[in-house]
C-alpha cells in the first residue's frame, strides 16, 4: 500500500477532477509486477495502468489500491471491469469512494467472486495524496492550506521589511516541490507589491516544473503590469476582493489551494474559518522587532484562540516543519467499517 501511496503522490495535482490514486499489482507469489497512478483526465485510472504493466502476471494475483475501484462509466470504463477481466483474485483498498456516482466497486468485485478488503493504511491515505480530494467531496469547497515561514519569535520579516531568506535552501526546495502539486496559490496585493514574487514551481535545476498552479492575487490595489506574477510562466487570476469567503467561492473549481499571503490575508482566512491545514516552517533564528507572521484573526481573548492539532513534525535541514490541522475538524473518512470481505 505504501508503494501505491507513493505512486499517487507522484501524480497529485495532475488528475483533477479525478482523485490521485495509486495501485500496485502482485502476482500469485506476492511479487510486485505492476505499479500505476491515475493519469490526467481522459487517461486510464491507476488500476488500469498497473494492470497494463503486469500483463498476464496479474491473473490470480492481488491488487492494492488507495481508493475503492470505481464502478461507473465516465471518460473511461469502470476499473472494476478491468480487474475482473484481468483475473485478479483479491483486492485490498484503503478507503471507500465517497462519490455516489463511482461507489459500489467492492460489491461489484465480490459479485464476481473477488475477495475484497478495505482499510489498509486508511489513515495514511486520508492524510496523504487524497487529503484535499476527500475534503472537497465532503464540504464542496477546496481544501486550503496556509503555508508560512517564520523565526522562532514568530516574525516573517525583519524590522526593515527584509524576509529573504528566513528558512534554508532545503525548506525552500520543498516548497517548490509542493507548489508543483497544487491547483492554486493565493497571495494578497501587499505581498506582490512588497516582494514581487513569481510564485512558480521550479525544479532543482531552476527550470519550471511541468505543472504550474494558478497564481491568485487578492485585493483592490492595482499592481504594475511589470510585476513578475503577471508573466507568462504560469496563469494568473486577479480577484478584486479582500473577503476570504468570496475568494474560496471564486476558486470552487479547484481542489488543493495554498495560501501564501502575508499576515493580513492569513488573518482574514483564519477569521473566516477557511484554513483547513497549516504548514509552518520555523527557522532557528530570532528577528526581534519585525513583521508578525499573522495579523488580526478576530481573536480578542484567550477563549477565542484558534487551536490546531499537531499532525506531524519534520526536520528540514536546519528548519522545522509543523503540519497542523483543526482540533475540531470533521473526520475525513469512516475508518471503522473497513472489512467488506465475505470471510
Amino acid at each position: 500500500m505504501r508503494s501505491a501511496i507513493s505512486a499517487a503522490e507522484g501524480v497529485r495535482g495532475t488528475t483533477y477532477p479525478n482523485p490521485p490514486v495509486g495501485a500496485v499489482i502482485l502476482d500469485v507469489t506476492g511479487a510486485i509486477v505492476g505499479t500505476g497512478a491515475t493519469q490526467p483526465p481522459g487517461g486510464p485510472h491507476a488500476e488500469v495502468v498497473a494492470l497494463q504493466a503486469a500483463g498476464e502476471l496479474a491473473r490470480g494475483g492481488t491488487a492494492v489500491v488507495t481508493l475503492e475501484p470505481c464502478n461507473h462509466f465516465g471518460r473511461t470504463p469502470p476499473c472494476t471491469k478491468a480487474l475482473i477481466d484481468a483475473g485478479i483474485a483479491t483486492v485490498h483498498f484503503a478507503l471507500r469512494d465517497p462519490n455516489p456516482a463511482a461507489a459500489g466497486g467492492a460489491e461489484a468485485l465480490q459479485q464476481a467472486g473477488i475477495a475484497t478488503h478495505a482499510g489498509v493504511l486508511a489513515d495514511e491515505v486520508a492524510a496523504g495524496p487524497l487529503r484535499a480530494w476527500l475534503h472537497k467531496q465532503r464540504t464542496g469547497r477546496p481544501h486550503v492550506t496556509w503555508k508560512y515561514a517564520a523565526s522562532l519569535d514568530g516574525r516573517s520579516a525583519a524590522a526593515d521589511g527584509t524576509s529573504k531568506w528566513i528558512t534554508g535552501p532545503i525548506a525552500r526546495a520543498q516548497v517548490h516541490a509542493e507548489r508543483a502539486k497544487l491547483d492554486a496559490i493565493v497571495v494578497g496585493t501587499g505581498t506582490v507589491l512588497t516582494d514581487d514574487p513569481w510564485l512558480t514551481a521550479r525544479l532543482p535545476s531552476g527550470e519550471l516544473a511541468p505543472h504550474q498552479p494558478m497564481r491568485v492575487v487578492v485585493g483592490h490595489t492595482e499592481i504594475p503590469s511589470t510585476t513578475r506574477i503577471l508573466d507568462k510562466a504560469a496563469p494568473t487570476l486577479l480577484l478584486k476582493t479582500r473577503d476570504a469567503n468570496e475568494v474560496v467561492d471564486a476558486l470552487a473549481e479547484y481542489t488543493d489551494v495554498l495560501l501564501e499571503g502575508g499576515p493580513t490575508l492569513a488573518g482574514a482566512f483564519l477569521e473566516a474559518r477557511k484554513v483547513d491545514r497549516i504548514l509552518a516552517y520555523i527557522a532557528p533564528v530570532l528577528l526581534g522587532d519585525g513583521r508578525s507572521a499573522l495579523g488580526g484573526a478576530g481573536i480578542g481573548n484567550i477563549e477565542q484562540a484558534l487551536r490546531f492539532r499537531r499532525e506531524s513534525v519534520e526536520t528540514i535541514g536546519p528548519d522545522v516543519l509543523l503540519s497542523l490541522v483543526q482540533v475540531d475538524s470533521t473526520p475525513t473518512v469512516d475508518l471503522h467499517n473497513t472489512d467488506y470481505s465475505e470471510e
